[in-house]
């Protein structure tokens, strides 16, 4: 009885490895079709819907990443509190603060934030944090690499209070950030020629007087030495972005070449640009030689005629600022006393050399030769055509020296 259910279960067993057998051997195999959906007979409101759980989305992602750099900052800020007692009471040295580094990067590998200079940066911005409360309530919207950077490079208390403001104002990333500070925005602001003291209620002067600079590096248009008025105003507009970026980040354009009619005549303003705080109309004019005191009468003229025609009734007073590529300060100090439209006269830079670092690093017009020699023969062995490289070569070298003076 034993050995015939014994057989059975063998059968059965047998019967079930050959089912698995079949089923996975010899089943035809069927491939699955997906199918396309005709986004034609989509619902109406499908892609609004898709458009607003995107929004949601990066909102949701751009939450999440700042009360994840708000976290990081406080923790760094207690870590460089607790430190900053234990040199201050303890006395300890640089040989602990080495040591605890290693132990903390032991624990948290992978892990940059516990390196000896971090450390050193947290105690840093614990000790800034307790003499400049202004620094304080801007380190909640700044991310610690902001925050390093700029207790490592500043200073002077007025001039990291500026690079925070502007950090927060214009949403800089740490790259622009450095790039400013190599720039010394903050020298060029706090030269800043204007009359707007005299000429604009004290809530707005000081809102403007941080937000217009004395000198603009426009050194992305790519202009040669010489160029006209126009050349000018065409290449900034091809570059609005970076143009308003240079400006303050807190204009909006409004147009070029501004037409205004007065009795009949035509005027034109170079460039229109809208303070988005002050909610004024500001007017630019470009000038490629130096200030001369007739501009300020000019631009008195533009501001009246903006006040009277454009200006809209919620809106404040129009602006002007004059750009010129040079001036001279007891002139447009003088032209400024008796300007009673509120206006400032500044200059810009066009950068068209490299940086000393940078030249070094190009090769010199001889290897650029040597280097299109090269390129010519294997050009020449793939296609078939014979030209003088020799030649060749001469003209890239001489391009090359010319640019590069």
């Amino acid at each position: 009885m034993q050995n015939g259910r014994a057989h059975t279960l063998q059968g059965v067993n047998a019967g079930i490895n050959m089912q698995k057998a079949l089923t996975l051997t010899n089943m035809p195999k069927f491939k699955t079709i997906k199918k396309k959906v005709n986004k034609d007979i989509l619902p109406a409101s499908y892609k609004k819907l898709l458009e607003n759980i995107k929004t949601q989305a990066r909102a949701a992602q751009s939450r999440a990443v700042e009360k994840v750099n708000q976290e990081m900052v406080s923790f760094y800020w207690s870590v460089g509190k607790a430190v900053h007692q234990k040199l201050d009471k303890e006395k300890w040295g640089n040989a602990v603060i080495e040591t605890l580094s290693k132990d903390l990067q032991k624990e948290f590998k992978g892990s940059l934030g516990f390196s000896k200079s971090n450390i050193y940066s947290m105690v840093s911005f614990y000790r800034t944090t307790l003499e400049n409360p202004i620094f304080q309530s801007l380190t909640g919207k700044l991310s610690w690499t902001h925050i390093a950077l700029l207790l490592g490079q500043i200073e002077d208390k007025d001039k990291l209070n500026f690079y925070a403001q502007k950090t927060v104002e214009h949403n800089w990333s740490v790259r622009i950030l450095k790039y400013q500070i190599e720039l010394k925005a903050f020298e060029r602001t706090a030269k800043t020629q204007t009359n707007f003291k005299k000429a604009l209620p004290r809530k707005n002067e000081k809102h403007l007087s941080s937000a217009v600079k004395d000198e603009y590096i426009f050194d992305f248009l790519g202009l040669e030495d010489e160029f006209s008025e126009r050349d000018l105003e065409q290449a900034l507009l091809k570059k609005i972005n970076e143009f308003l970026v240079e400006m303050g980040g807190v204009f909006t354009y409004v147009g070029n070449q501004f037409r205004l009619t007065v009795d009949g005549d035509d005027f034109f303003i170079d460039v229109l640009l809208f303070h988005r705080k002050l909610r004024c109309l500001v007017a630019i004019e470009l000038k490629i030689g130096e200030f001369k005191p007739e501009y300020a009468g000019k631009m008195q003229f533009y501001l009246s005629a903006l006040n009277e025609q454009v200006k809209r009734p919620e809106e404040n007073p129009s602006i002007g600022i004059i750009l010129c590529k040079s001036k001279k300060r007891t002139i447009v100090e003088y032209a400024l006393k008796t300007a009673q439209q509120p206006m400032a006269v500044a200059t810009y830079r066009v950068t068209t050399e490299l940086p000393k670092n940078l030249k070094n690093e190009l090769p010199s017009p001889e290897q650029m030769e040597s280097l299109f020699e090269i390129k010519e023969v294997i050009f020449q062995s793939s296609t078939g055509k014979l030209q003088n490289p020799k030649e060749s070569g001469k003209r890239a070298a001489k391009v090359t020296r010319k640019k590069a003076k």
